[in-house]
């Protein structure tokens, strides 16, 4: 009687042709993070005035995100390039106010610290992407 495979060997092992030896195909594999309104809403601002956000969102939540609204105002660019600066200002503010109107149960406290951290990461790729773009002197 032959020995029938186990169940922790693979199935590619036991067809022909198809064995453990055969080299790797070499697909690339790119990954893109789909994001909804109001994520793509955060602006990418100054790495120290995101800091600020960040430091406001820990203590008051919403406060940061909040301040974070007027940036757009001021000219900080977001992910959402088709919609109105108005509209991307009153997503902000919307998300300020689901971040204090939530805090009571601290999932408006733990968004409100996500999401500044979400402006620190944002911030740091701005500033890194604003070093390979300058003129150097």
């Amino acid at each position: 009687m032959e020995p029938s495979p186990k169940d922790g060997e693979s199935a590619a092992a036991a067809e022909p042709g198809r064995g453990g030896t055969a080299p790797s195909s070499g697909v690339v594999v790119q990954v893109r993070e789909k994001k909804g309104p109001l994520r793509a809403a955060i602006p990418y601002m100054p790495f120290p005035v995101a800091v600020i956000c960040l430091f406001l969102n820990t203590f008051v939540p919403g406060l940061g995100t909040f301040v974070s609204a007027f940036t757009v105002l001021c000219g900080a660019r977001t992910d959402l390039p088709d919609r109105h600066m108005c509209c991307v200002f009153w997503l902000n503010i919307a998300a300020a106010l689901i971040q204090i109107l939530t805090a009571i149960v601290m999932v408006g406290w733990i968004m409100s610290i996500f999401w500044g951290m979400d402006m620190v990461i944002l911030a740091s790729k701005y500033s890194a992407l604003a070093l390979l773009t300058s003129p150097s002197l």
